[in-house]
């Protein structure tokens, strides 16, 4: 057993590459093989957002904090809020991250398949995020 004590482990700030806007990420677990689930709270400061990515073995996001907004390709933009539970299947492209005017945290959980947990793809543009308004 492993007990990883809260503090323990520094703060990133989200790779411009992956998120628009400002995103800390908190990391919580990552496993050695043959685990391969790895775990991390997310905080996205109003209207941050990641890029449009897919994960190979799907993603759970359990929203902890805040209000913000999911969106699979091709589908509408829904609004998440503390204790939603998002699943998002293996390969299906989506972004989330905090509504306009709202920070909004939450964990995000998702194995590895072959040493990765996601793909990123290209930036969500101002006019997909701001599509529903």
């Amino acid at each position: 057993m492993e007990i990883k004590k809260s503090g323990s482990q520094p703060s990133q700030k989200g790779p411009a590459e992956w998120f628009t806007g400002a995103v800390r990420i908190d990391p919580l677990n990552q496993t050695l093989a043959p685990a391969r689930v790895g775990c991390a709270s997310v905080t996205f400061e109003p209207s941050a957002r990641t890029a449009w990515h897919t994960h190979p073995l799907g993603q759970t996001l359990i929203v902890t904090a805040g209000c913000g907004w999911a969106q699979r390709w091709g589908g509408p933009r829904e609004e998440i809020r503390p204790g939603d539970v998002v699943w998002i299947p293996a390969g299906e492209k989506h972004w989330h991250g905090a509504t306009a005017t709202t920070a909004m945290t939450h964990i995000a959980i998702q194995e590895q398949l072959d040493g990765a947990a996601v793909e990123w793809l290209e930036h969500v543009s101002e006019e997909q995020y701001r599509a529903g308004d």
